[in-house]
């Protein structure tokens, strides 16, 4: 009687954008409304709000699909977006010039989004049998002990000279 084990398939595939110069609170507004959604349902929604935050946001989405298609050959119309979030970034500051020589400094405020796609087409475990999984996890050793190193010559390699 053979056992099967259960090997966990890569199924989620991301894509980040870092520093993305808008406020995090309104790039989440977008976010929320797309978290859970299918592939083509999000492309309709970001197509059709009317706020700034959606390019980018749309951006990633095309990104994180190609990163799925690439990486686990996976179809479009099978994608989910799993798991969606907007971090705060750090401020670009900048100098405003005031009377009498004086400065204001201006906060633009950036923000990083990941975008999380799944595909659910694909199971996320895979049984294998459980003595094919012991050969393969152990590694093969050889007999020879050492291994043949190369020739190290200091005087044509311009190494360290000797120093008296």
């Amino acid at each position: 009687m053979l056992k099967k084990k259960l090997k966990k398939i890569k199924t989620e595939v991301y894509a980040l954008g870092q520093h993305i110069s808008m406020s995090a609170h309104k790039a989440r507004r977008v976010v929320d409304q797309i978290r859970g959604r299918s592939y083509e349902e999000t492309l309709m929604i970001l197509e059709l709000m009317p706020y700034r935050a959606c390019y980018p946001i749309l951006k990633l989405v095309y990104s994180a699909a190609a990163n799925a298609n690439y990486n686990m050959d996976s179809n479009e119309y099978n994608l989910v977006i799993s798991k969606a979030q907007v971090s705060e970034g750090t401020a670009t500051k900048k100098l405003k010039p005031r009377a009498r020589g004086r400065s204001f400094t201006i906060k633009r405020p950036t923000c990083h989004i990941t975008i999380v796609v799944k595909d659910i087409s694909l199971d996320e475990y895979l049984e294998v049998d459980f003595l094919d999984s012991l050969r393969c996890s152990k590694k093969l050793k050889s007999k020879n002990k050492y291994t043949p190193m190369a020739y190290h010559d200091m005087y044509t390699n311009g190494g360290v000279w000797d120093k008296k």
